[in-house]
């Protein structure tokens, strides 16, 4: 009977704790939010990069009305008409004339073809310049996918923070409760003065007012991140706390990361395509004095004959193929000032370029030197640390056996706390840097 029971009990637990688990699995505040799927809803839902995909799709379909422009155009044309007899004015406009009757009923309906074989390479140029419109609007949608998943780092990175300094500060509370009963005590022995009492009263008072605004940064970061990625400003985010993972000392130079830069940087591709849409502009308006060659057809059908000698009561059908060509003569004194303009701007967009280029490569070394120092300072934030552990227990034994002052071991107690968020605040900053560096170089 026993057996059987236990067998049920267990069965029991299994069901409890499986269910347990698909409730929590399916409560998204419950489960740790990873940078990850901060990222892949950012890029889901955030507006800014629905634009930009909208605007990308445009500029294909821009591109592929551009190719359209390589066929022929074919048009329909058609005509009916009510035709008045014909006045002679053989006397003058002051006498009557001499009406002669004429068929009354006109009609025309045909179609015809042209099909360009030579207009100075526009048609080519314009295929490039879309083509080029469309990889600028890619770069763009990639530079602002960046510009967000940076954000999006900065915000989730913020509520860690958060997060971490109300860890320490409830810790820290916890200890100073402890010490304040100590001090309480002592003081109900005459063993300190109730001046001590008072202070250390007044500093765990100060650490639960700094704890509220901890826990309000936290819901203001957590609301902008919700925001951000298109969840309710309700969503209580419980980033992964543990999985910081600040990296080392870049093994690779500042000349391997600007070298990255040049070839991967979104800014400096953008600038890149800007540069060549002005020298496809300047080329383009270059051939506006060149001559323009194409096929043409057409036919059509006719009622009644009126176009040749001798006329005919009836219906007629008439075609011809042939060349076009035209040389535009006024393109050759009214396009000076066009080309000219276009060459301006071409030199402008070189300037601007190389301007794109200085503010890369000083992004790149800011972001670099700012992620080494704040990877030392992490190593520095640990031994702070250390010392003021070791300061904090000497003073404190110094104090409880009545060989310091209170406000000696209130300066160890901050020095320890400040140690503590310092620490929090360098691994963060490294992390935030490394992402920083990783932007800049179009890697991000």
């Amino acid at each position: 009977m026993s057996t059987i029971i236990n067998k049920w009990l267990g069965g029991a637990l299994i069901l409890t704790l499986f269910f347990t688990q698909t409730a929590t699995s399916q409560d998204p505040e419950k489960n740790p939010l990873t940078l990850t799927d901060v990222w892949r809803k950012a890029e889901t839902y955030n507006r800014q990069l629905q634009m930009q995909y909208l605007r990308v799709q445009s500029m294909d379909e821009r591109t592929k009305a551009a190719r359209d422009e390589r066929l022929p155009e074919i048009k329909a044309d058609g005509l009916y008409a009510r035709v008045s007899n014909l006045a002679i004015y053989e006397d003058g406009l002051l006498k009557s004339p001499t009406q002669y009757p004429v068929v009354h009923g006109y009609y025309q309906f045909g179609a015809d073809a042209y099909l360009n074989v030579y207009n100075g390479g526009k048609t080519t140029r314009e295929i490039k310049v879309r083509q080029t419109e469309a990889e600028l609007a890619e770069e763009q949608k990639n530079l602002t996918a960046t510009d967000i998943r940076y954000k999006a780092a900065a915000m989730y990175l913020d509520i860690y923070r958060g997060r971490m300094y109300e860890k320490v500060m409830l810790q820290d509370i916890t200890e100073r409760e402890k010490e304040l009963e100590e001090i309480r005590q002592l003081n109900r022995n005459g063993v300190v003065l109730k001046s001590d009492l008072l202070r250390a009263e007044l500093k765990l008072s100060k650490q639960k007012m700094t704890l509220l605004e901890i826990r309000n940064g936290i819901r203001i970061s957590n609301q902008r991140l919700n925001i951000l990625i298109g969840q309710p400003d309700s969503t209580d985010n419980q980033v992964a706390l543990d999985t910081l993972m600040i990296r080392q000392l870049p093994a690779r130079t500042y000349e391997d990361y600007l070298a990255d830069a040049y070839e991967h940087s979104f800014a400096f591709k953008i600038s890149e395509k800007e540069t060549a849409l002005s020298e496809l502009k300047l080329k383009d308006v270059q051939s506006n004095i060149l001559p323009r060659v194409g096929l043409y057809a057409e036919y059509a059908y006719t009622y009644p004959q009126i176009l040749f000698y001798p006329y005919s009561i009836a219906l007629y059908g008439l075609g011809q193929v042939g060349v076009k060509a035209g040389i535009p003569i006024s393109s050759f004194y009214q396009n000076k000032h066009k080309k000219q303009e276009a060459r301006i701007n071409l030199q402008r967009q070189e300037i601007e370029h190389a301007d794109v280029k200085d503010q890369v490569r000083q992004e790149v070394n800011s972001a670099y030197l700012r992620y080494t120092e704040a990877v030392t300072r992490i190593n520095v934030a640990h031994d702070n640390i250390t010392q003021a552990k070791e300061n904090f227990r000497i003073v404190n034994n110094t104090y409880f056996n009545q060989l310091s002052l209170l406000t000696d071991l209130l300066d160890a107690e901050t020095q320890l706390l400040q140690s503590r968020f310092d620490l929090t605040t360098a691994e963060v900053t490294a992390q935030l840097q490394y992402y920083q560096l990783l932007k800049a170089t179009g890697n991000l």
